[in-house]
């Protein structure tokens, strides 16, 4: 990978590479734009099977920050980090230490959080060696949840637009990875009426969400389902070649990040006549959530989750925006959260003594 030229084509600022010998530490930092603010996102940890695959999921991953924030109308920019390592087997507190200082050490550039592979137990580490990490158990806690009614929302305005009603009940929903946000995701769901079926690779993630009255399904089985909404709750990517032709659903919104391989993926679902949701708009609630903890007056869970509510009124402007512009919804998201920084930048000019 040519990193710096992907760093000058889609306007990353600083890729720092992090190693520390003693607790075997590999993480990558990125920070892709600070417009509005320091860059806030979480830490990932994951298995990569390559340095370069880490390397390519967090650029992807801290660009969508920047427009996740921007999106939410945050005073924040974007970045992610990713450690290199099996979260079931690789964990120290010297890990998350070395991390901490190594977060410490951009002075407030990047803000981190609690991620995939990532606890707020890990939050509270690394919170020992900086103090530019949110997502803590003592104030916003797991984003999860939040994350969950985000989503939901914005299923509500996606069937509000397809079917003129935000009414879920009897609506069938696939979700795709009932880990945490997909878990919560299907209890909402399910109190609010839906049909919610669900496959996850880890058998006891699916029958947990069968408890609550999901129903199981295969997890090649997912993409051939016919369904009202389709909802990626797992890694991105899964909107790809192979699969969108397979998609027999009348809406794609989930929680997962980078859902579309690649940008003309977004064209291919409009093709077909599916409303895509797009993922930054869609799973901003947790990044809301812990955004409160960096609020002058402290984190406040009302104002949280009512802030987390809105994310309803985003995605209708953006399926405006498609509209009166003739653009996917993907393209939309992208113009209205571009607006916003190229606004911020130009105003940088002001003169404030």
């Amino acid at each position: 990978m040519e990193v710096f030229a992907s760093m000058e084509e889609y306007g990353y600022e600083q890729v720092v590479f992090n190693y520390d010998k003693v607790s075997g530490l590999r993480a990558i930092i990125v920070i892709h734009d600070t417009t509005l603010g320091p860059a806030l996102g979480g830490v990932r940890m994951w298995p990569y099977q390559s340095e370069e695959e880490a390397l390519f999921d967090a650029l992807r991953l801290a660009r969508g920050m920047t427009y996740k924030s921007a999106a939410m109308g945050l005073n924040l920019g974007g970045g992610k980090a990713v450690i290199i390592g099996d979260p079931r087997t690789d964990k120290t507190e010297e890990l998350f230490r070395a991390f901490g200082m190594f977060v410490e050490a951009l002075m407030g550039r990047y803000i981190t959080a609690e991620d995939v592979g990532t606890t707020t137990d890990d939050m509270d580490i690394i919170k020992t060696c900086t103090d530019h990490v949110v997502g803590l158990s003592g104030t916003s806690g797991d984003p999860s949840p939040f994350t969950a009614f985000g989503t939901f929302r914005a299923m509500q305005a996606c069937a509000k637009y397809v079917f003129g009603d935000e009414n879920l009940a009897g609506r069938k929903v696939v979700i795709q990875g009932v880990g945490n946000v997909g878990y919560h995701l299907a209890q909402r769901l399910l109190e609010a009426g839906a049909q919610v079926y669900v496959a996850d690779l880890s058998p006891d993630k699916a029958e947990r969400a069968v408890e609550l009255g999901a129903h199981a399904i295969p997890c090649d089985e997912v993409y051939d389902q016919e369904c009202d909404i389709f909802a990626p709750c797992a890694l991105g990517g899964c909107i790809n070649d192979e699969t969108v032709g397979r998609l027999k659903t009348k809406i794609v919104c989930g929680s997962a990040n980078n859902q579309l391989l690649e940008d003309r993926h977004a064209q291919v679902l409009a093709e077909r006549g599916i409303l895509y949701a797009p993922d930054f708009v869609a799973n901003g609630g947790g990044l809301i959530n812990v955004s409160f903890e960096l609020a002058p007056g402290g984190y406040n869970r009302e104002q949280s989750l009512a802030k987390v509510s809105k994310i309803y009124d985003i995605l209708l402007r953006v399926f405006q925006i498609a509209d009166e512009r003739g653009i996917t919804t993907a393209e939309a998201a992208n113009q209205m959260a571009e607006d916003r920084i190229r606004k911020a930048f130009e105003q940088k000019r002001i003169y404030l003594p």
